[in-house]
């Protein structure tokens, strides 16, 4: 199907009317159909369907193929293929009305029951299972069949992932977001090192479904497991063909996104967050539907999941995000859920309530005027502790801050718990401690991304530590168990913080920076952050953490919104600036200075991955993949490639050989707050691509 203009929708209709005998009498959805086939389909399958440039759409092969299969088959087959231009740009309701039209020119009923039309915020009643893929259109080829064959092989070796595996993954798998529940974004594989890296190439590449970016690809068993703004694919790790894919609607966020920037096997199953706050659970096997729990709402909210899920002790635990604006008085929350059908266990407000622990920090503001505590990014674990930790964002609402309460006696502007660690206990939802980065906030310095677990030496022995990073540029350091402040870190990229307490790690602000009505003052970094949800990378055998940063800085200013929050932000460059935003840098663990700074003229594009090879990978926006010297920084190898490498990079080993793989175009919203710093940049038009690299084969003697 191609678009090629409108065609005479009463020449179709009239060869439609003397098509295949025993027709079914045309439905109000066949009519739609009509025009959309005109519209789209008929330059290419042939006005009455006979086929032109396309095969027919009548006869006996169709009715082979389809004669047994439900509408919504249909429909979902038509969408991932066409138009070939631009697969999936028709709405959900018109794929079904094609579906029903094409099976009315066959003389076929509804199979399987009443026909159900597709539409966005569907339920798991009328989602489309995952299943196997086969190229072999209306052909019985023994070439597809054997094909078929080989993918239900690999999928069968698939291991259910246990917690055991999670968190000690095998050295060839990545089963969740960052690789294990420690979240260091590090693989042990070594057979690429900083001896050979100079010789990677490509070894497959895929091109996916346009949308955003910001996606974290799995691999487990020698499977690749992507989301494309909502089409699901199990990959042959060593060559791109698809296992099984799996497709449903993708909702419109209030932020650009296609889909969460995360998902996680465990137990035989995939989890998959989506914008419309759904959890899914599909067989990992085979990508079919087991269950979808949609996260409840009171009436009027309106949230997102953009994190990835964290699988612990039989649960799917998921952060919520998005709960800007008035609609969401109250703010955002954590929720627990059962790990085999989805139902709610628990939930923690990452808002305090007045009246318990935290709840007087508002301010005296009322539980309607607390806003924000997003959960933007996934959490993790410490089986040894039990306890997950998530990172909270700021509130939206600044006035709430601003304004002195003379009747809130007694109370503080913290606003508990925005930009904190939250260490629960992920059986009950039970708060066990807590940490504030930053009290207060009031420029939108989210510290909401992730929480790095590694083991360091302590004073009675080794200690478990959490590391993080807010969007200012300061690294914390914390004790796991305790969450005591151990110490800190000044990335460079800040104007904001004057001193920070050695004791507890209280940050004190310059109160000239604070915004007012009527005037923009200039505040570093940007909002959009010295560090975003670019996630770094630990290496805990070398004890360094890799960050990319942006050098920019923002004016910021008060200004009223009913859809958001109260202030005004522009970003700029930084005062200082020599034209170079970007900046890579690795930080020493133990001394807790930089090892090596790089800086560039282009901002980064992709989170960093840091191998056992002694190499870390990094891409920025100009479309340069690189590999460095983790020791210092130089780079060994790089690539330009189609678009930005605006995603998650992993590495993983099928059948002996290690790969990396990383996600081009798209854009994300970081991307696209920042492209008029470097306007000779081209941001992407939307495309994506699944590059994977390898070394060069050994040929076997």
């Amino acid at each position: 199907m191609r678009y090629l203009g409108i065609l005479s929708v009463a020449v179709f209709v009239v060869a439609l009317a003397s098509g295949g005998k025993g027709a079914s009498t045309p439905t109000p959805a066949v009519d739609v159909g009509r025009k959309a086939y005109a519209d789209n389909c008929a330059a290419c399958h042939g006005d009455s369907m006979g086929g032109r440039f396309a095969p027919p759409l009548k006869g006996s092969a169709f009715v082979a193929k389809w004669g047994k299969k439900p509408v919504d088959a249909l429909a979902d087959y038509i969408r991932k293929s066409m138009p070939p231009a631009n697969p999936g740009k028709l709405s959900p309701a018109t794929y079904t009305a094609l579906a029903r039209l094409l099976r009315s020119a066959n003389g076929l009923a509804s199979a399987s029951g009443p026909d159900k039309a597709v539409a966005a915020g569907e339920t798991a009643a009328t989602k489309p299972e995952g299943r196997a893929l086969s190229v072999s259109g209306l052909v019985d080829d023994p070439f597809v069949k054997a094909h078929d064959e080989r993918m239900r092989a690999l999928a069968a070796r698939l291991r259910p992932v246990s917690d055991d595996m999670l968190s000690r993954p095998a050295d060839a798998d990545w089963p969740t977001w960052r690789r294990s529940r420690s979240l260091n974004g590090f693989t042990p594989l070594s057979q690429i090192d900083k001896g050979n890296v100079a010789k990677l190439g490509v070894a497959w590449s895929l091109s996916l479904k346009p949308g955003t970016n910001g996606f974290e690809p799995l691999a487990q068993d020698g499977i690749l497991f992507v989301n494309a703004g909502g089409e699901i694919q199990a990959l042959d790790g060593t060559s791109g063909d698809v296992v099984w894919e799996y497709s449903l609607p993708i909702a419109q966020a209030a932020i650009p996104l296609t889909q969460s920037r995360g998902m996680t096997l465990y137990k035989g199953n995939l989890y998959i967050p989506t914008l419309d706050a759904h959890m899914l659970a599909l067989d990992a096997r085979t990508g079919k539907l087991l269950w979808d729990h949609a996260i409840k709402k009171t009436a009027g909210q309106s949230f997102i999941l953009t994190g990835a899920p964290t699988a612990v002790n039989g649960k799917i635990i998921q952060g919520v995000s998005g709960c800007f604006g008035q609609s969401n008085p109250g703010g955002c929350f954590i929720v627990g859920l059962d790990a085999g059908d989805g139902r709610e266990l628990w939930r923690f407000n990452t808002i305090a309530r007045p009246g318990d622990s935290g709840g007087s920090s508002w301010n005296g503001a009322p539980l309607a005027g607390r806003f924000g505590g997003s959960v933007w990014s996934g959490g993790s674990y410490d089986p040894d502790l039990n306890l997950v930790y998530f990172g909270v964002g700021q509130t939206y609402k600044i006035t709430t801050l601003l304004n002195l309460n003379p009747a809130a006696a007694g109370s503080t502007r913290d606003a508990l718990y925005t930009d904190s660690t939250l260490a629960l206990n992920p059986d009950t939802g039970a708060l066990v401690w807590h940490y504030q980065h930053l009290a207060g906030d009031v420029w939108d310095f989210d510290w909401s991304f992730e929480r790095a677990l590694i083991t360091m030496a302590g004073p009675a022995g080794p200690r478990k530590v959490i590391v993080t990073a807010g969007k200012i540029g300061i690294v914390d350091a914390l004790d796991a168990r305790t969450g005591d402040y151990l110490w800190s870190a000044d990335l460079g990229v800040q104007s904001l913080i004057t001193a920070i307490d050695a004791k507890t790690g209280r940050k004190t602000t310059d109160q000239k920076l604070i915004p007012v009505k009527g005037e923009m003052r200039t505040v570093c970094p940007s909002a959009l952050g010295g560090r975003n949800w670019l996630a770094s990378a630990v290496d805990p055998q070398r004890r360094l953490v890799f960050y990319p940063l942006l050098e920019a800085c923002m004016d910021i200013g008060l200004e009223s919104s009913e859809t958001l929050g109260d202030f005004k932000l522009v970003t700029r460059p930084r005062p200082d600036s020599d034209g170079k935003f970007g900046r890579v840098l690795a930080l020493d663990l133990e001394s807790h200075k930089f090892k090596w700074v790089d800086r560039m003229r282009a901002a980064p594009a992709s989170a960093m991955l840091a191998t056992s090879g002694g190499v870390v990978f990094e891409g920025s926006r100009d479309r340069w993949f690189r590999a460095r010297a983790q020791d210092t920084g130089d780079v060994l190898w790089k690539t330009r490639l189609d678009d930005g490498p605006n995603g998650f990079p992993i590495s993983y080993a099928a059948e002996g050989r290690q790969y990396v793989a990383v996600v081009t175009g798209g854009n994300t919203p970081f991307d696209l707050g920042i492209r008029g710093l470097t306007p000779e940049i081209r941001s992407s038009p939307g495309s994506r691509t699944l590059w994977v690299f390898a070394l060069p084969k050994v040929a076997s003697k």
